[in-house]
């Protein structure tokens, strides 16, 4: 009898290391899968303001005053557009004038 009672002693003994190895182990997973679902949070929160913030970049008042100021850039008028005609497309010969010309 001692040897049975020895060995179920060793089992109980097995299986409450192993109960709590097993617990151990699901409050750490618990853990990490809270820290994971809070990271995602945080994410999605950063994704969200930076989409508003690249709508806002994106204004067309906001890229014509950055065309102005950074790249000097100017809205086009008949004084300094230049007008190529189909019949000299293949020359240098390019028409500086404030008129469009007659296109066929």
């Amino acid at each position: 009898m001692t040897r049975v009672s020895a060995l179920l002693l060793m089992f109980v003994v097995l299986s409450a290391l192993y109960l709590v190895r097993t617990q151990y182990e699901s409050r750490r997973l618990y853990t990490e899968l809270d820290r994971a679902k809070a990271l995602a949070q945080r994410l999605d929160t950063e994704h969200d303001r930076l989409d508003v913030e690249r709508g806002a970049q994106a204004t067309p008042l906001r890229v014509e005053k950055m065309a102005r100021e950074q790249m000097h850039m100017h809205t086009i008028s008949p004084a300094i557009t230049q007008y190529v005609s189909p019949s000299t497309a293949g020359s240098d010969n390019v028409s500086s004038s404030s008129t469009p010309k007659a296109q066929p």
